[in-house]
């Protein structure tokens, strides 16, 4: 235990994928007053659980449309970057490399911004353009249903939809841009359209192994040697539902997926994509952020190689962030 908890501390953490921008728009803080936390992210909990970059997503809810999803869009935005000004001490938002230098150098927590449903875009290959000058770095086509980019995997339900002729406009502007594409959510025919057009690794933010699982949100066993093999990196969601097929979850059902995926591919693909803050429950053992390293120490005691379980953690991910994030020409 003692050991695992060094390691975890000695590591580089990301995780991939957290809800929390819903909470802060509707007034959320990320430094709550004593006793008075809610839901499984805000700082003294990323601090606890040695975060060191966690990438926000600006998801529009289906209850939010009605009043514009691009206006909602830019409500969670500036909800998030707010924070993280008034936080600056502690906070730094990730535009390029050199932010993620930065803010390993001054000891703050990276903020990436990622929107979740390219809905949020209305058709408009302007905004995603206007969105990564305001700072958003990565872009979920989908969500569950149908957008102007294509298909979720709760649209399609055996149609066989994929990316329409804007998504796939989308994907190639993002990779000109320097913009992580995310195909969680994403249909399975949408998910081969994106590794056809893209030219730059992409992720999977906070999806799981469907052979270990079997749901639509996780991945296949030839998806994750596709993405794998394009370079990309896939984050373990905690969603217990997505974990085992019983609807409950711990720690160890987190090890088990990311056992068969590197038993597939090896330990170069994948990370972690809690899902926090927009999961109604929680594995046993990780609770909310705080709980991180005791997933390092059942890798420990799994075995993995320092190395391996450091990859895991952030190195994967990093290397990709590492290699999309560069200034647009």
């Amino acid at each position: 235990m003692r050991e695992g908890h060094r390691l975890h501390r000695e590591s580089f953490v990301v995780d991939a994928h957290c809800d929390t921008a819903l909470r802060l728009a509707a007034g959320g803080t990320l430094t709550p007053a004593a006793g008075a936390a809610s839901g499984h992210v805000d700082l003294p909990r990323l601090r606890a659980g040695g975060v060191d970059l966690q990438v926000f997503a600006l998801w529009v809810d289906s209850d939010q449309r009605r009043h514009g999803r691009l206006r909602r869009c830019l409500e969670l935005l500036d909800a998030v970057v707010s924070e993280t000004v008034r936080l600056g001490d502690d906070l730094h938002l990730i535009l390029t490399p050199r932010d993620i230098d930065a803010a390993a150098t001054q000891g703050k927590i990276g903020v990436l911004l990622s929107i979740e449903d390219g809905a949020a875009l209305e058709g408009s290959l302007s905004a995603l353009k206007a969105f990564y000058r305001l700072g958003v770095r990565a872009l979920g086509l989908t969500w569950n249903g149908r957008n102007e980019l294509g298909e979720g995997v709760g649209a399609a339900q055996g149609a066989g939809g994929g990316l329409t002729a804007f998504g796939r406009e989308v994907v190639r502007e993002m990779n000109r841009l320097g913009m992580v594409v995310d195909v969680s959510h994403l249909s399975d025919a949408g998910f081969w359209d994106v590794l056809d057009v893209s030219e730059a690794p992409v992720i999977a933010s906070h999806s799981n192994a469907r052979a270990v699982c079997d749901h639509p949100r996780n991945l296949t066993d030839a998806q994750i040697r596709a993405l794998a093999q394009a370079g990309g990196v896939m984050g373990i969601n905690f969603c217990p539902p997505f974990l085992h097929r019983s609807g409950s979850a711990s720690v160890d059902d987190i090890v088990r997926h990311v056992d068969h995926i590197v038993d597939l591919v090896g330990p170069g693909h994948v990370g972690l994509g809690s899902d926090f803050d927009g999961i109604s429950s929680t594995p046993v053992g990780a609770e909310d952020a705080s709980r991180f390293p005791a997933v390092t120490e059942a890798l420990a005691a799994r075995g993995y190689a320092d190395d391996a379980i450091r990859a895991f953690l952030g190195g994967n991910f990093l290397r990709v962030f590492r290699q999309i994030l560069q200034p647009a020409d």
